[in-house]
């Protein structure tokens, strides 16, 4: 391929990039195994361009190698769940934790800036955050991989049934049908916490700004405040994870909020010792947790994903995976300015 072949035809791709991206992981649950597949993709694509004769729209031509590297990868990989997907909630919050999964390949967050910019529809801004919320990308791992593509290009991207049909080689009534399955399946995994609501409302931006106050100033009693009466707290990759405002209120009171001194159970934390860096993560509001050591240095702790509601938070998922902190463009360690 010359110069300019180069030139148009990352003119003509690159502007879908960031949407591969949200689809795959759509599809993956792993941001970092969708940013594989969009290269694969991209890397077929522009193997292919000179016998590309423009029968499709360069759209849909994408979506289908991109659709096609995913089922691929699906062939070989397990879902990747929450803790909650596992199996039910712990019984006991002062119980010794059950040990960390590693090999468990977790659901992961994405940054809400790795799938492009916020539609400027209000509508369109709301239907764009509920397509990504954790609920459903841990819906969607338990849909067998080609009902996950239907449904995605279905419900989410909006596609007609004629266009899936074409781009998964299948006729129009398999798709229906694998449409209907999937939808049944997705209305029985979600869980029934997970509202839907206007993003970034003044009480949404309100209850998170609490939150990560309550945080920072181990202000226990304002942080059980803040909690549904049916709250789930879940920290992959540990397999545990609690319901309800008692349980989870236990929990941090007893294990996040007092120092682990030589085990989890000491004097209470200081204020000043968790700081709460603001981020965004799969549409919802979220932060990146980082812990002080002895020395005064901040280190990354945890990306912390909140499922806010009308009535309180519903849901806490503390990815204690400081990895992440990469994949969000956020340092390892940060000193806390005056």
């Amino acid at each position: 391929m010359c110069v300019q072949e180069s030139e148009e035809f990352e003119r003509l791709t690159g502007p879908f990039r960031g949407e591969l991206v949200a689809y795959c992981y759509r599809m993956l649950g792993s941001v970092q195994d969708a940013e594989d597949q969009v290269q694969e993709t991209m890397l077929r694509a522009w193997r292919g361009y000179g016998g590309f004769e423009g029968r499709s729209s360069v759209r849909t031509w994408l979506y289908r190698i991109a659709t096609n590297a995913c089922l691929r990868a699906l062939e070989t990989r397990g879902r990747r769940p929450l803790p909650s997907g596992l199996g039910g909630p712990a019984e006991d919050p002062d119980a010794p934790l059950a040990a960390a999964r590693p090999e468990v390949p977790w659901l992961q967050p994405i940054p809400d800036a790795r799938f492009g910019s916020a539609p400027a529809d209000p509508a369109a801004v709301v239907v764009s955050r509920t397509s990504m919320r954790l609920a459903l990308i841990a819906a969607l791992q338990y849909l067998p991989p080609r009902q996950r593509a239907v449904l995605i290009l279905r419900d989410v991207l909006g596609w007609r049934a004629a266009e899936v049909a074409g781009l998964l080689g299948t006729s129009v009534p398999a798709v229906n049908s694998a449409l209907q399955r999937a939808r049944e399946h997705l209305d029985t995994a979600r869980p029934a916490e997970d509202e839907i609501g206007e993003p970034d409302t003044p009480a949404e931006r309100d209850l998170v700004g609490r939150y990560a106050a309550a945080f920072e100033n181990a202000d226990m009693a304002g942080l059980v405040a803040l909690l549904r009466k049916d709250a789930v707290l879940e920290m992959p990759p540990l397999p545990g994870w609690f319901r309800g405002r008692a349980a989870v209120a236990r929990f941090l009171g007893t294990r996040v909020m007092r120092l682990p001194c030589p085990a989890p159970g000491g004097p209470p934390r200081p204020p000043g010792e968790i700081q709460m860096v603001p981020t965004a993560a799969n549409g919802q509001p979220a932060f990146a947790a980082y812990m002080r050591d002895q020395a005064g240095v901040y280190r990354a702790h945890a990306i912390q994903v909140l499922t806010p509601s009308g009535s309180g938070l519903a849901r806490i998922v503390s990815f204690n995976d400081p990895w992440l902190f990469e994949v969000f463009g956020l340092p390892e360690t940060t000193l806390r300015s005056a």
